[in-house]
């Protein structure tokens, strides 16, 4: 391991925003762990270059098996000896009215938005805190910051992240620790593909910039706060100025 490399943990790195944060990190130099429920083609190529696991480790986990995140992370630690960055990227988006949601896409959405966010984050930063340097990344909403019917659930998820994200910055940033959000727009992903051409439009016509953002603008926004120290407790919306 070469002193310019970082031990960077990314949560739901197998596909979308999570495929392509790990790919930078990769492509950057960095030694990349993440996990997701199953293995897919850009899992296995990324293991077939990299069958010892020397910049690249994967496992098999249910983000909603909080064990099982917790387990993962110490894993890490024993295997690299240190975590330097984290991304919380995992998570699952729920649609409907609150009187119409389910108790159980309740409570899927306050265990992996939220309660695995904090168990990862308090694993990771065990390693962060014996070196006394570290960055977390947790990737919110732009529903966090304005309020969407259909969307109560799952705006208030990521809006606890970033109530999380201010009081973790007060508390770590002592021990050389930044902590902020990303709260992305709507961008062009799957989480989109639903939408129909009205609504597209209609999405584009609300928003300042008169596009909708890509992953690359989250991925570049997430590679500028890993590379400050000066930035910690903030929450940088990547929308478009869709919540101006």
């Amino acid at each position: 391991m070469r002193n310019d490399q970082r031990v960077v943990v990314i949560s739901g790195g197998s596909r979308g925003l999570g495929q392509a944060l790990v790919q930078e990190r990769l492509d950057a130099g960095d030694i990349v762990a993440t996990f997701s429920r199953s293995r897919n083609e850009f899992i296995d190529r990324l293991r077939g270059a990299d069958p010892d696991g020397v910049r690249f480790h994967w496992e098999a986990i249910e983000g909603t098996d909080l064990e099982g995140v917790r387990t993962f992370g110490m894993n890490v630690l024993r295997r690299y000896k240190r975590i330097d960055a984290l991304i919380n990227n995992a998570g699952v988006g729920v649609e409907g009215l609150l009187t119409m949601t389910s108790e159980r896409d309740i409570h899927l959405a306050l265990t992996l938005n939220l309660e695995s966010v904090i168990v990862l984050t308090r694993t990771c930063l065990k390693g962060m805190l014996a070196a006394r340097h570290g960055s977390i990344i947790n990737i919110s909403s732009v529903n966090a910051l304005r309020g969407h019917k259909g969307l109560a659930v799952y705006s208030a998820t990521k809006a606890a992240l970033l109530g999380f994200t201010r009081s973790l910055a007060s508390e770590v940033g002592p021990q050389g620790i930044t902590v902020n959000a990303i709260a992305p727009g709507f961008f062009e992903s799957e989480m989109v593909g639903h939408l129909t051409e009205a609504q597209r439009a209609r999405i584009i016509r609300r928003t300042p910039m008169r596009a909708m953002c890509t992953t690359q603008d989250i991925v570049d926004s997430a590679r500028f706060l890993l590379s400050t120290r000066a930035i910690t407790g903030q929450t940088l919306a990547v929308d478009g100025g869709f919540s101006c």
